[in-house]
């Protein structure tokens, strides 16, 4: 037994729970949200030295051996995933006790964060495609739920174009599951990957690869099914769009990934062009719809489906050294998109607006928040030495061993894109002069319903910050020990057999599927004539 596999799952749902028996105290629920992500993040840095040292570690759910039971897996994409989930939560927990007013602690805001951790640490080590399913559809009730907290009419109109394309991924997705049930007779996902080299009707594989790949593109905010992110995720606090916008769509590139090089990689060249333009339109959609913008949280959520077009190039150019750059460029993003929201968050309680023409002069009066915006901004727009430099170096490079020229030039001009908004957001909020027409240069107010919350807290929203600007600036600083991780990871997805092995105790060939008993071996005696 493996326990490091489980607790990522338990942990927050038991948190969850412990928050909801202290309800009526307000205390105590604000205490869990740190020390659970704190215990959180320890057992993931467990599973992720575990992963590091044995390659794949797994655990039968209820002693039911595969297929017939319920496994969780990590092998190096999950453990990396849950690490930086475990990350984003903890500083999530930080700052949302300066951000988040008694109205929402009422309604439970903190059990709902924990639900949404749990359900995206389902999602990265569940080894069984329904229960993949299941865990999507926890975090579908939990960021609903977080994304209507207060009510407010802006809230409700994102939340409903929100929900209404991803129910539309969730019965494109149920529907992919039960047709693949049909097909093959079995729903763990290393079991799947062994059986449908031995299917028959390729024409139906390759169908259930459109419709995985449509589900998953819905929820991952790719072209052309993107526009529910930019419509909702700058109406909820910012602490619940920071939250999105580190975790939400990346569970949706994550299984993008685990499907495509696990299940169907035998449909990766059929496929291949439709990822590589539906990469190229989602990076190009992103970057124009953010140029266009001028309110912080626009911008930034515009940026989010952008980003989400470099990931998944890095499937599509369908190489070791392509998929370690797209998931490095999935961990970076995690970091500063998530900071670039949190640091939106600041600058609003400084000065009471998300309108950038209404903002300014942050650079004199707060230097250091100005250096973490400058980390941030910067390294999502892949300035080198920071990380967003290396995840796009990585992912052209890639691209240019098999001369897919067109598209690694269509990257290189969304960069430049990119650092025309953050300079924009730049020159507006740091380095312009504050507007005469703002009469309000410093608010002692935060998002939230109470208005009881005093300047003293601004320095739990500081804290976490700093440290993912911190972080963002490590990864580029240790680009070379982080690319040897993410190299392990596109060994492990592009040669899946060691996934397969370390669930079912076989070796990866579709010679292995043996769907009746084989017969008993003639003696020596009866080969005898």
């Amino acid at each position: 037994m493996r326990p490091e596999v489980a607790l990522p799952v338990l942990l927050p749902l038991l948190t969850g729970a412990v928050s909801l028996l202290f309800w009526r105290s307000r205390p105590m629920q604000r205490f869990l949200a740190v020390a659970g992500n704190v215990a959180l993040l320890m057992v993931s840095l467990w599973l992720f030295v575990s992963t590091l040292s044995d390659g794949y570690v797994t655990m039968q759910m209820g002693s039911w051996p595969a297929p017939f039971g319920i496994t969780l897996i990590a092998d190096l994409l999950s453990a990396v995933m849950v690490l930086m989930t475990a990350l984003i939560g903890l500083a999530m927990g930080i700052y949302s006790l300066a951000t988040t007013g008694r109205g929402h602690e009422k309604f439970g805001y903190y059990p709902l964060m924990h639900l949404l951790l749990a359900g995206v640490m389902g999602a990265f080590l569940t080894g069984d495609i329904f229960n993949l399913y299941v865990w999507f559809e926890v975090m579908l009730v939990a960021s609903f739920a977080l994304l209507i907290l207060g009510g407010e009419r802006a809230q409700m109109e994102g939340a409903i174009k929100y929900v209404t394309l991803n129910l539309l991924a969730s019965v494109i997705f149920l529907t992919a599951v039960g047709l693949l049930y049909g097909m093959v007779g079995t729903l763990n996902m290393a079991d799947i990957a062994l059986r449908m080299d031995a299917a028959e009707h390729t024409g139906m594989v390759e169908v259930l690869a459109v419709m995985f790949m449509v589900a998953f593109g819905i929820k991952a905010a790719a072209f052309p099914l993107f526009f529910w992110l930019p419509a909702s995720y700058h109406t909820p606090p910012v602490a619940v769009s920071a939250l999105f916008a580190g975790l939400l769509t990346k569970v949706g590139v994550y299984a993008m990934f685990r499907v495509f090089t696990l299940m169907f990689d035998q449909t990766m060249g059929y496929l291949q062009d439709i990822m590589l333009w539906g990469a190229a339109f989602t990076m190009v959609t992103g970057v124009l719809g953010a140029a266009a913008q001028h309110e912080f949280r626009r911008i930034l959520s515009f940026h989010i489906v952008s980003q989400i077009g470099y990931m998944i190039l890095g499937l599509a150019l369908y190489t070791p050294l392509a998929i370690a750059g797209g998931v490095f460029a999935i961990v970076h993003n995690m970091v500063v998109k998530t900071n670039l929201f949190l640091i939106s968050g600041i600058t609003h309680r400084l000065q009471g607006t998300y309108q950038l023409k209404k903002m300014g002069g942050l650079y004199r009066e707060r230097p250091w928040l100005s250096v973490a915006f400058f980390l941030s901004a910067f390294s999502l727009a892949g300035i080198p030495p920071l990380s967003g430099f290396f995840a796009k170096f990585v992912i052209v490079r890639a691209g240019l061993e098999i001369e897919a020229y067109w598209v690694t030039g269509i990257a290189l001009a969304v960069g430049l894109m990119t650092l025309y908004s953050m300079v924009k957001i730049w020159n507006e909020v740091f380095w312009k002069s504050l507007p005469e027409d703002n009469h309000v240069p410093e608010t002692t107010t935060p998002t939230g319903d109470d208005g009881r919350l005093l300047k003293p807290s601004l320095w739990m929203m500081y804290l976490p910050v700093m440290v993912l600007a911190l972080f963002s600036l490590l990864i580029g600083v240790l680009a070379e020990p982080i690319m040897w991780v993410m190299m392990g990871v596109g060994d492990q997805l592009f040669e899946p057999s060691g996934y397969i092995e370390a669930v079912l105790g076989v070796a990866a060939s579709a010679d292995d599927v043996l769907l009746e008993p084989p017969s008993p071996e003639p003696n020596a005696e009866e080969e005898a004539p």
